[in-house]
Parts: C-alpha cells; sequence; structure tokens
C-alpha cells in the first residue's frame, strides 16, 4: 500500500502538528487501555477503574440499565429484519428474547428457586451482564484514541515479522491480543469488527484473531486464580496461561477450518523496505493521523459500534449462559463431551484427569465453569482447568455470541470445532505445566 503523499510532505513541514496527532491520542490510549493505576487502593487499568465507579453511580439501577440494553438487543433484530437472514439469525433471535425473561427474573426474584442460586442467575447477572453492558460502551468513548489516529498501523508494521510468520496476521492485529488480556475480550472483538470491515484484515486474519486472541482479561484471570487458589503462583499462572494461549493460536491458524478461510484483505498492511521498518512505520502512523477525522466523529462512530455490540451480546449471555449452567450442573452432557478430551489427558496420568477433561467441556458453556467445577482438586488438575479457562477463548454465554454479532464470517459450527481443537492442545500443554509449576513452588 502507498504511503499518501500528504504525510510525507509534512515530514519536512508542519510534522509536529502531525507528530502530535499521532502521539497525544494514542498515548491517552495506552493510558486508559493498558497501564494499571493504583486508586482507591485498587491496582487496575482506568477503564476498569471508571467500570466501577460507573457501577457505583448507578448503585441498584445497574440492574436497570442493563434490563434496558437486553430490551433493546432482543428487540434489534426484530426491528432491523435480520432475524430472517438465516436460521442461526432465526434461532439467536429467540434465545435473545428469552434472554428478556430471564433477565427479568434476575432482578425481580421472580421464578424456580433453583434458578436463584448463587452459582445460576446471580452470577451470571453481577458478574457477567451488568459489567459488560458498562465495559464495551464506556471503552468505546475512548478506543477513538486506540485505533484512530495511527498508532495501530505503526506498531503494525513494527511487528510484521513476529505476527505474520507465527500466526498468519498482520502486525497491527497485537493492538487486538493486548487488548483482549489487559481490556476485554468484547474490547478486542470491538477493534477487530472495525478494522475487518475497514478491510483491513481478510476473513481468515479476523477469524484468527477472533478465536485466539480475544479471550478474557488479565483481571478476569485473577477471579478466576482465587476461585482455584492459584494467588500463590499468579505470576506463573499468569505467564504460562498467556504463551500456552498463543501457542496454540499458532497451531490452529494451520489447521482446518481457520485455514481454509478466505484471505484476500482491500486494504492490507505497508510491506517495509528491508533494512527500513522504522522509517516505514513512522510514515504510515503519520499519514493515517494526518487524515484521521476529528476525535467527536471517531468516538461517536466507535460509541454506536460499542452499543450495537452491548446489546446484541447481553440477552444470549442471559439465556444461553444460563442453559449452559443448567446443562452442566444437571445433566450428563459435559461428562460425555468430557470423554473426547480424556486421551488428551491421560497420557500425563493425571489421577484428576477424568473430572478436568469434564470439567473443560464444560467451558463451552461458560469459561467459568471449568473454575467453579474443580475447586476441590489436586494442585496440577486446578492449574490446568484454570489455564484451559482462559485458552479456550470461546464460550456461549458470551463470546460466541459477541462473534456471531460481528461481521466476521463465522459459523457456529467452525466456531465450535476450533473451540474442540484448543481445549485439546491447552490441555496437552497445561498439564505439565502444572507439573513444572509444582515443582518449582512446592505447592
Amino acid at each position: 500500500m502507498a504511503i499518501p503523499e500528504p504525510a510525507t510532505r509534512k515530514l519536512h513541514g508542519g510534522a509536529w502538528i502531525t507528530a502530535a496527532k499521532l502521539f497525544v491520542p494514542s498515548a491517552l490510549g495506552i493510558l486508559i487501555f493498558f497501564v494499571p493505576v493504583t486508586l482507591g487502593g485498587r491496582q487496575t487499568i482506568l477503564l476498569d477503574h471508571m467500570v466501577t465507579a460507573a457501577r457505583g453511580l448507578l448503585g441498584e439501577a445497574a440492574g436497570l440499565y442493563a434490563l434496558a440494553l437486553i430490551l433493546a438487543g432482543a428487540a434489534y433484530p426484530l426491528w432491523k429484519g435480520t432475524w430472517k437472514r438465516n436460521l442461526t439469525e432465526r434461532i439467536f433471535t429467540v434465545l435473545k428474547l428469552a434472554g428478556v425473561a430471564v433477565a427479568v427474573m434476575a432482578l425481580t426474584g421472580w421464578g424456580p428457586a433453583l434458578l436463584h442460586e448463587p452459582d445460576m442467575l446471580p452470577f451470571l447477572f453481577d458478574k457477567l451482564v451488568i459489567p459488560v453492558g458498562l465495559i464495551v460502551p464506556i471503552g468505546a468513548v475512548f478506543l477513538a484514541l486506540l485505533i484512530g489516529y495511527g498508532l495501530l498501523e505503526l506498531v503494525g508494521v513494527l511487528l510484521q515479522p513476529v505476527m505474520r510468520p507465527i500466526w498468519r496476521t498482520p502486525g497491527r492485529s497485537a493492538i487486538d491480543a493486548v487488548a483482549s488480556f489487559v481490556g476485554s475480550y468484547s474490547i478486542g472483538l470491538l477493534i477487530t469488527n472495525r478494522v475487518y470491515q475497514a478491510g483491513q484484515y481478510s476473513a481468515r486474519e479476523a477469524a484468527i484473531i477472533a478465536t485466539g486472541f480475544s479471550t478474557v482479561s488479565a483481571t478476569f484471570m485473577i477471579i478466576v486464580a482465587r476461585t482455584l487458589e492459584l494467588m500463590s503462583v499468579w505470576n506463573l499462572y499468569f505467564w504460562l496461561t498467556l504463551a500456552i494461549t498463543f501457542v496454540v493460536t499458532a497451531v490452529t491458524v494451520r489447521l482446518p477450518p481457520l485455514a481454509r478461510m478466505d484471505n484476500a484483505r482491500s486494504d492490507g498492511e505497508p510491506e517495509a523496505i528491508p533494512g527500513k521498518r522504522l522509517a516505514t512505520a513512522w510514515k504510515t502512523g503519520l499519514a493515517v493521523a494526518d487524515r484521521a477525522p476529528g476525535l467527536h466523529r471517531s468516538v461517536a462512530l466507535n460509541v454506536r459500534e460499542g452499543l450495537l455490540m452491548a446489546i446484541s451480546i447481553l440477552p444470549s449471555i442471559m439465556s444461553v449462559g444460563l442453559l449452559g449452567l443448567l446443562v452442566a450442573k444437571y445433566t450428563p452432557l459435559f461428562e460425555w463431551l468430557g470423554l473426547l478430551f480424556y486421551p488428551f489427558v491421560a497420557i500425563w496420568g493425571l489421577e484428576d484427569g477424568m473430572a478436568l477433561a469434564q470439567a473443560s467441556a464444560a467451558g463451552l458453556a461458560e469459561m467459568f465453569l471449568p473454575a467453579l467445577l474443580m475447586t476441590e482438586a489436586e494442585f496440577v488438575a486446578r492449574f490446568a482447568a484454570g489455564v484451559v479457562s482462559v485458552s479456550a477463548v470461546l464460550f456461549f454465554s458470551a463470546s460466541i455470541p459477541c462473534i456471531l454479532a460481528t461481521s466476521i464470517p463465522l459459523s457456529v459450527g467452525r466456531i465450535v470445532a476450533v473451540w474442540f481443537l484448543r481445549v485439546a492442545l491447552s490441555l496437552m500443554l497445561a498439564v505439565p505445566a502444572g507439573y513444572l509449576v509444582q515443582a518449582m513452588s512446592g505447592a
């Protein structure tokens, strides 16, 4: 892709104006999304602080706010007529309508007592629906700073030598990966969808990023680690989970169904001239900053996209998430599915191998289920369950509906196939990693 002429000329004239347009919004975006800050004795990223503050200001009204988004999400496909597109859309439209009823039950306490046990509706509504309903729109306000002023393109050119050969994605996808791990998979998918719609990712690249990088955030990993009593080895757990997640992605991109997807894009990254990668990255970033729209226009566009994603996700989290929790707790379905994963655990001779395989299968319904089901297991099994919860990436209570709400051409069948590969590969790596951590820490 040729570098636009106006930006290259400004390098010799008013370069500082364009450079400021590149660096100031980008630096603010990095500060908000990636830099942990301690406020009120709590250390996390500023976006998370904002979400916490917003929830505090809303108080009891946070539930009503979430219900309003769920109602909008259920009505949207009927209003736009998207429910007519295909069978998948029809099914999810019905599930979204069911999500409204489930949300009303969560707010009012109406319905069977078993639905109001702590690990059912209260967990879904308080721990997933309300935080996601806040973080996506609020994050979208600041997303314009991160992706609209050249940072994505500058970093993309610099990281091409790493991203392309290992994960077969453009260098700019590194931003998506970091945004997911530090912020939220929903924010990562929001970035991916925006870049894909702009023609800067191919269908295959967008699918790789959505199914391989857009996992739960580091802050949610802390919840998993606490549940499984892994905080004593937090640093080892975090970095090994990060490594295993990306190693698994590097393998799955070379296997069907991802390997067979369309790889054409309309606006790819510029290839750096040998020996001039830094100069190419700099010029590319300046070119984008030079032609970037006003901040108010970027923010308005991203807020609209963020709200649409939020209302698409939340009803499905309520209905599909509840269904998955009920199936896991009251039926043997995930026990049967776990038999498919047992060979990948059995090779390591793990005492709780069958329980781990079954818990990992339950992660298809909700990523937190493996942690909930393995709290009483031995250390290695608990560690592996914690890793698989994150590295599997895909689950029906949130991330799969989130992907289906984007323009990325991934069917439910393809997503489940990728999930199976990810869980199998993750188990093969996570169990020996657990033995290693046990030996190093004496746990």
